[in-house]
C-alpha cells in the first residue's frame, strides 16, 4: 500500500521565486554571475563576524593581509576575489592596487581569482609584497628629487654670491650718477667675479624646479654684467648717455642686417677715371 504525500514537486516558479531576492551583475568576460558584497577592512581583529556579515548582507570570512610588520584584517564576502583585496587594502597600505603582488600558500594570486577557489578560508592569511617595477619607480623618483634639491642648493649658493656682488654693482652706479670718477679696475674686477658666478651656474646640472631657478639667475648675472659695461663707458666719458648707447646699438643692427653697406659709394669722378682707362685701350 502506497503512502500519499503532500509534497508538492519543484516547478520552475519555484526556483523563479527563490532568486527573485539575488542582485546579479556582468563580469568583464561578459558571465553573468552573483553580485559581490564590499569588502569591509577592520584593522581590529576582535570585531564580531556575525556583525560584519549582517552589514554586508551574505556570509563572510576574516583574512588578515600581510605587509611587512603591518596586519590589516579584513572581513570579506566568501566569494571576493584578490583583485578586491587589493583595492580594499589601498589606503591602508599607500599603494595601488597595480602596484601589489598577492601571495597565497606561496604563489601569486592574479585579481580576477576567487578566494574560495584558491582555497582562502576563514582566518587565512595572505601576503602583500610591492611590484619591483614599483619599487624601482619609487627609487627613481627619490633619487630624482634628491638631484633637484642638491642643485637647488647650489643655485641658492651663487645667489647668496650674486646678492653681495649686487651690493658693489649699485654702489659703483650710485658713484658714477653722483659724477664720481672710479678707477676702471673697479670696473674689471667686479665683471670677473660675475663671470665667474657664470661658470658656476653652467655647472650645475639642473632639472624641473632647479633647471627654472639657475636659468632666471644666469639671467640676472647677464644684466649685471651688461650694467657694468654701461657703467664702465660712462665712466671713461661723462657725456655718454643711454640714448647715445640705444642708437649706436641700432646702427651695428643696421650694419649687420645688409652687406650692401659694406661697399664703398662710388663717385663721379672715379667713374671717370674708369672711362678715360677705357678709352686708354
Amino acid at each position: 500500500m502506497k503512502k500519499s504525500s503532500n509534497q508538492k514537486p519543484p516547478t520552475a516558479s519555484s526556483h523563479v521565486e527563490e532568486n527573485e531576492g539575488i542582485e546579479w551583475e556582468m563580469r568583464p568576460g561578459g558571465m553573468l554571475v552573483q553580485k559581490r558584497d564590499d569588502v569591509v577592512v577592520d584593522d581590529d581583529a576582535s570585531a564580531p563576524a556575525a556583525a560584519v556579515a549582517e552589514s554586508t548582507g551574505g556570509p563572510t570570512i576574516k583574512v588578515t593581509v600581510c605587509h611587512g610588520p603591518a596586519h590589516h584584517v579584513l572581513h570579506v564576502p566568501a566569494h571576493s576575489t584578490f583583485g578586491d583585496i587589493k583595492n580594499a587594502v589601498v589606503q591602508k597600505t599607500g599603494l595601488e592596487a597595480k602596484d601589489q603582488r598577492l601571495l597565497f600558500r606561496g604563489k601569486e594570486k592574479e585579481d580576477e581569482e576567487h578566494l574560495h577557489i584558491a582555497g582562502v578560508k576563514d582566518r587565512s592569511k595572505i601576503l602583500l609584497l610591492e611590484n619591483p617595477a614599483s619599487k624601482e619607480r619609487k627609487l627613481e623618483e627619490i633619487r630624482k628629487n634628491n638631484e633637484i634639491s642638491k642643485a637647488c642648493e647650489a643655485v641658492a649658493g651663487v645667489r647668496a654670491e650674486v646678492d653681495k656682488l649686487l651690493e658693489r654693482v649699485a654702489a659703483l652706479e650710485g658713484a658714477v650718477n653722483g659724477g664720481t670718477k672710479v678707477e676702471e679696475k673697479e670696473f674689471v674686477v667686479l665683471t670677473e667675479l660675475l663671470m665667474r658666478q657664470l661658470l658656476k651656474l653652467d655647472g650645475i646640472e639642473a632639472e624641473g624646479e632647479a633647471k627654472m631657478q639657475r636659468k632666471a639667475e644666469v639671467r640676472r648675472v647677464q644684466n649685471l654684467v651688461e650694467k657694468l659695461d654701461n657703467l664702465k663707458a660712462r665712466n671713461s666719458n661723462p657725456n655718454i648717455n643711454n640714448s647715445n648707447a640705444v642708437s649706436v646699438t641700432t646702427k651695428w643692427e643696421t650694419f649687420d642686417s645688409g652687406v650692401g653697406s659694406l661697399n664703398a659709394p662710388t663717385s663721379s669722378s672715379s667713374a671717370k677715371v674708369t672711362e678715360d682707362w677705357e678709352n686708354f685701350d
